[in-house]
């Protein structure tokens, strides 16, 4: 591209001259001699160079000086005097024009200055292109940059330091980053002054920090030195990551290990995790399957405590542990003189959950006649008192509970298909311990912390023999019979660490068959020693609960 230049001079024979001089040299020349012609080129044409005589027919060239530098086209303007003075000189130079030149305008002199003033306006061009390329670069990074001088002097910063820092760019320019007020704890003054000090770079990961915009924020700061080739300093560079969302995310999967007292970070257990904040809003009927001991009752009251309204009732009925007609007086209710014993009227589990939540653990053991009346409250929200007529509305959402596969025991003919169905609008399957294994580290360092508050102990851990024996066990009572194994070492352990003598015997020897059988002398035997507390029983023969009241049915013990 042919460099442009602009002659403005009233004498005919100076603008020939001149422009035949720059001509022979290549370049592409205007001339004019009329001051409003030569605005007019201005403001249409990007002029490469002007000279300006400062006497045009009653107007000034310092107009034309004037009009250039409006345009801010880093075009140099050098003016051409016939009369030269200090004060001629002096005003043109202030104003701005790059040089002048006096009457008559010799060609070596004219093509100096040009040869000067083009180079002039090419470092300058380069110079904004670089500071606009900077400035691209600034405002393209995501992360928010802070330069500065040796002093601390801010130089320039980016938009992402305005939203991260929350300050302004155009006030920030000059000041003294020290004077600057951070609120986290001058964390980013302190990695510049030690970049600047050292000539290194400098890095600080999850720098706590906020402002009135943004409370609370985590980043992480990188400052590097400014060099030039040779290694001297001309200051230092600050890159502030924002790694808030980031760090939100990690905190909120470490503590996804840990939800509403359910523990794990198997997948199968996270997907559960998952389900359950899926239905926690969701007021329809829920069954909860899985083997005895694997942690069905947590789900459900994480379903009721997760949901829209944890103050609500949440009400729990073992349906293994009564009888039909007994089952009956406590899901109903019942009115005085309903049958032997009813001395008062009683208001049944259902009234007591109105508005919150049921569980109904070991659903499968009931009767084919409480079946049908739990099929019809399901159905209807509506139910009667034992010895009553009048209907009962409720409002409760239904969580069942069993480690019976129900539909099994509907193709044998003991469950009723259509409740089935009813119950099993959504089903969460909890897996067995030996199907999440990677579970195990994590529950017994939770059990660890839970006995050590109960037994006021300070015991650290179980030792590696233990954590392979767990690894391997099949853990027939689950997570249930986990958390009796740790107890019961707690009970034997006077050390720091639990051993291998200290963890039960089948556990220990890898065998689940080992266990003593429960016989009817022996059940009988332990109720009558813990008072016919079920859940100490239950725990001193090392079943489950379920279990123990299978157990009596099966035997026809009662202390009714």
């Amino acid at each position: 591209m042919m460099i442009k230049i602009l002659i403005v001079d009233d004498e005919e024979n100076i603008c020939f001259t001149l422009g035949r001089f720059l001509s022979d040299e290549g370049y592409d020349v205007t001339t004019t001699g009329d001051f409003n012609t030569a605005l007019q080129r201005i403001n249409e044409i990007e002029f490469d160079l002007v000279f300006a005589d400062i006497l045009l027919k009653g107007r000034s060239g310092i107009d034309i000086l004037k009009a250039v530098n409006k345009k801010d086209s880093n075009c140099p303007v050098v003016m051409i005097t016939g009369v030269p003075t200090i004060e001629t000189a002096s005003e043109a130079l202030r104003i701005g024009a790059f040089d002048y030149l006096s009457k008559p305008v010799l060609q070596a002199g004219l093509l100096k200055v040009t040869k000067s003033a083009l180079r002039y306006k090419q470092l300058v061009d380069e110079k904004e292109q670089y500071k606009a390329n900077l400035e691209a670069i600034f405002s393209s990074v995501k992360d928010a940059l802070i330069s500065v001088d040796k002093d601390l002097n801010i130089i320039e910063t980016n938009s992402a330091a305005e939203k991260l820092c929350n300050f302004l760019r155009e006030t920030s320019r000059g000041k003294s980053l020290r004077s600057m007020e951070f609120p986290c704890s001058g964390q980013c003054t302190k990695a510049l002054e030690k970049t600047i000090s050292s000539k290194k770079t400098v890095e600080y990961s999850q720098v706590s920090c906020g402002h009135d915009k943004n409370a609370w924020q985590v980043v992480n700061l990188t400052a590097s030195p400014l060099l030039d080739r040779k290694g001297n300093l001309s200051g230092g560079i600050l890159a502030i990551r924002d790694q808030t969302r980031l760090f939100r995310l990690e905190r909120d999967m470490k503590m996804r290990h840990k939800y509403h007292n359910m523990i794990g970070k198997s997948e199968a257990i996270q997907d559960i995790f998952s389900l359950v904040d899926n239905l926690a809003d969701v007021k329809t009927t829920v069954l909860i399957s899985g083997e005895s001991g694997t942690g069905k009752e947590l789900v459900a009251d994480a379903l009721h405590f997760k949901g829209h309204d944890p103050q609500k009732p949440l009400v729990k009925v073992n349906c293994a542990a009564l009888s039909e007609n007994l089952l009956e007086s406590e899901l109903f209710g019942h009115v005085k003189g309903a049958f032997s014993g009813a001395f008062r009227d009683r208001i049944g589990r259902f009234e007591h959950a109105d508005g919150g939540t049921i569980l109904l653990d070991e659903v499968g053991e009931i009767s084919p006649r409480m079946q049908l009346r739990l099929l019809r409250v399901l159905q209807e929200n509506e139910f009667e008192r034992v010895g009553d007529s009048a209907t009962i509305k409720v409002n409760v959402r239904v969580v069942a509970a069993t480690n019976l596969d129900l539909l099994e025991e509907v193709n044998n003919g003991r469950f009723r298909s259509d409740l089935y169905y009813r119950l099993k609008i959504l089903e969460i399957k909890l897996p067995p311990l030996r199907k999440r294994r990677e579970d195990i580290p994590l529950l017994v360092e939770h059990f660890i912390d839970h006995f050590n508050e109960e037994f006021d102990k300070s015991i650290e851990s179980i030792s590696d023999d233990i954590s392979q024996k767990f690894m391997k066990y099949p853990w027939p009572g689950n997570i249930r019979e986990l958390k009796h194994a740790i107890e019961h070492a707690f009970i034997l352990c006077k050390g720091n660490v639990v051993e291998l003598e200290h963890i039960p015997l089948e556990i220990s020897k890898g065998n689940a068959s080992i266990l003593n059988p429960t016989t009817k002398e022996k059940l009988l035997e332990t109720l009558n020693k813990v008072r016919w507390n079920k859940t100490k029983a239950a725990k001193v023969l090392n079943i489950s609960r379920q279990s123990l009241y299978r157990k009596m049915k099966l035997y026809k013990i009662s202390n009714s």
